[in-house]
């Protein structure tokens, strides 16, 4: 699969497709049926990929454990008070942002582990190359970090914009629907900031004409 598509089915992937099966189950199902119906796109894509591609998507499965998460907490706080109730999956959720943020902390943070499972899918051998140019090149190393502090900011502040949503409107119908249009919108503006910042990538990337391996061919962060 080449590039841009690969990306663009990520996105329509661990965004669009969530996003819509949410909207359509909500008026049905409720938010805690809605929200299991918003994983099913998740693990059917999860499980193609394992069983053609032998690739464990790293993205989605954090797409997914943000949605397992908030299941969690709204069946747990169900007998609860309300306004609390509504406020714990938001929060609860925001841990991955969280996650991110720690992780800079580490000798390789958790984008180094989400941008070496992307590039398992097109050849094992890229991995090796990857880690090469990790120890090699400051610059990447740089922009990994920087996609990593982005991340944890932009995740973590869009669950503190979610709880606050639904502290201020408990009661309001559309409150729910505000909370996850806000999740998903936060999603897609992080791929697309993604996708300008592989392009800075690439960019770097021809200071480094000597390798033996064209790094924007093995790193799936410098493609375009």
């Amino acid at each position: 699969m080449k590039p841009r598509l690969r990306y663009l089915t990520a996105l329509i992937v661990n965004v669009a497709l969530p996003w819509l099966a949410y909207r359509l189950a909500f008026p049905h199902c409720g938010q805690l049926g809605a929200l299991a119906a918003s994983a099913l796109p998740l693990i059917a894509w999860m499980s193609w990929d394992l069983l053609r591609y032998r690739h464990f998507d790293a993205l989605s499965a954090l797409v997914l454990v943000g949605i397992l998460l908030s299941l969690l907490a709204i069946s747990v706080g169900l007998g609860g008070n309300a306004r609390m109730r509504e406020i714990e999956e938001p929060m609860v959720s925001g841990m991955i942002g969280a996650s991110f943020l720690v992780s800079l902390a580490l000798p390789k943070p958790l984008v180094f582990y989400l941008a070496r499972s992307t590039m398992s899918r097109e050849d094992h051998r890229n991995i090796e190359s990857f880690e090469k140019h990790w120890r090699e090149r400051p610059s990447l190393v740089a922009y990994i970090r920087l996609m990593t502090l982005v991340w944890g900011i932009g995740l973590t502040g869009e669950n503190i914009l979610r709880s606050l949503i639904v502290w201020q409107w408990p009661d309001d119908p559309h409150s729910a629907i505000a909370s996850n249009v806000l999740r998903y919108g936060v999603y897609a503006g992080l791929t697309a900031w993604t996708f300008w910042c592989r392009r800075l990538i690439k960019q770097d990337a021809l200071r480094y004409p000597d390798d033996t391996v064209d790094p924007t061919k093995t790193n799936p962060l410098a493609s375009s």
